[in-house]
């Protein structure tokens, strides 16, 4: 790890200054670590070359970590009796940092990964956007990066898009600096593993805090020597299922509220030209990526819609961003007249005398059978008029005002 830093560019400020800039702005350094006896005294030392507002968590590690701790006196050490998660060790972090009065937490891991001396990056870029949360982007197309990291970051990228509309370079790096006046805004925070880092970033999100992006550098250890505590299975499993939580709320509740919030601050043209016009898809592309997000978004398949709308339009190489937000059609306040809809239409194609107004003999079983058979043959239907309606409009706008583009 010594030998490739060496070769990091070294930034224009001493570290003097650097070292006042950081306590001009009251900004701490918080290291969550588990087993990492054999980087962490590295990475807390290149750290203390630019600042000794270090608190270190010692999230219940069985190495030899703690005897290193304890020789590092000029730290804040917090140490959790067992491992309790990531997630968990970075709220202690933050307790402990807003208790003593920092305005601004940097996170950085204890495996290696990352360097402080990207640290003034996201200085810099904190004094020109006060207030803001800065995470730091990885590239990610480097030989050495592996490929379930490759996957991870994109599919994180995509979900994080859909919870807050928001496109970010990075979503899973844990070199970041947070605002902590806008954490303790947030209240209580339900995870406490890896997916924590996903939670914290789309929940600040939500509460309107602006996400900014700076690059750094990144170092992969060779998979021989390489320490990590992330578990494919469990760790992207509740990550999904956060990721489902995330999406639920967003959609009916959070997003809904902020498109109509956010109508004042961007026009609708504005909105169309970033997702639609200045994408590199061709018009018969996002034409059928409407049809398809708006049919899905019809049928009776609540809850699992967007993740039909991102696997169909994967497997149809269709543009995934526009096929799930036009599966978005079934919101709030959309539902109700899309179920009325579907219904009416469900009655004229199989002329039924039923109502959707009317009963004669209550909510018995034939009337709850011939209703439901109803809906859902109406759904079907309606679907398809108001999908292959909506996608003939997209491309007949899409021809008038918009350039052609090679599939």
């Amino acid at each position: 790890m010594s030998n490739i830093r060496k070769t990091i560019p070294q930034h224009m400020q001493t570290r003097g200054e650097i070292r006042q800039k950081i306590a001009y702005l009251r900004c701490c350094v918080i290291i969550p670590t588990y087993n990492n006896g054999s980087t962490i005294a590295e990475v807390i030392q290149d750290v203390m070359s630019l600042t000794n507002d270090v608190i270190v968590v010692n999230d219940g590690s069985t190495d030899n970590t703690a005897e290193i701790l304890k020789n590092i006196p000029a730290i804040c050490t917090l140490t959790m009796p067992v491992n309790r998660g990531k997630g968990r060790a970075l709220q202690q972090g933050f307790v402990q940092a807003i208790g003593k009065g920092y305005n601004y937490a940097i996170t950085i891991d204890s495996d290696g990964q990352h360097r402080a001396a990207d640290i003034p990056l996201f200085l810099d870029l904190i004094e020109k956007e006060p207030g803001s949360l800065i995470v730091g982007a990885r590239n990610m197309d480097r030989p050495d990066i592996p490929g379930s990291s490759r996957f991870g970051h994109k599919f994180s990228i995509f979900w994080f898009r859909v919870e807050t509309g928001l496109k970010i370079a990075d979503v899973q790096t844990g070199f970041r600096l947070y605002p902590l006046d806008k954490i303790k805004e947030i209240g209580k925070l339900h995870t406490g593993k890896y997916e924590f880092e996903v939670e914290i970033l789309v929940r600040l999100a939500w509460k309107g805090v602006k996400i900014l992006s700076v690059p750094i550098d990144v170092y992969y250890a060779p998979a021989e020597s390489r320490v990590s505590h992330f578990r494919k299975g469990p760790d992207f499993f509740r990550t999904s299922i956060l990721n489902a939580i995330l999406v639920f709320m967003a959609l009916l509740v959070v997003r809904p509220f902020l498109f109509v919030k956010g109508l004042k601050n961007k026009s609708l043209k504005g909105f169309i030209r970033e997702y639609v016009i200045d994408t590199s898809d061709s018009n018969e592309r996002i034409a059928l990526s409407v049809m398809l997000g708006v049919f899905l978004g019809v049928l009776p398949v609540w809850g699992w819609q967007m993740v039909a709308a991102f696997g169909l339009a994967h497997l149809l190489r269709l543009n995934k961003f526009i096929t799930v937000s036009s599966s978005n059609i079934s919101i709030p306040p959309m539902l109700p007249l899309v179920l009325y809809l579907s219904y009416i239409t469900g009655g004229w194609v199989l002329g039924s005398e039923t109502s959707p107004l009317h009963y004669s003999s209550g909510f018995d079983y034939q009337w709850i059978k011939a209703n439901l058979v109803q809906y859902l043959v109406g759904s079907l239907v309606f679907g398809s008029m108001l999908s292959v309606s909506l996608s003939s409009i997209t491309y007949l706008l899409l021809r008038i005002f918009r350039k052609s583009k090679q599939a």
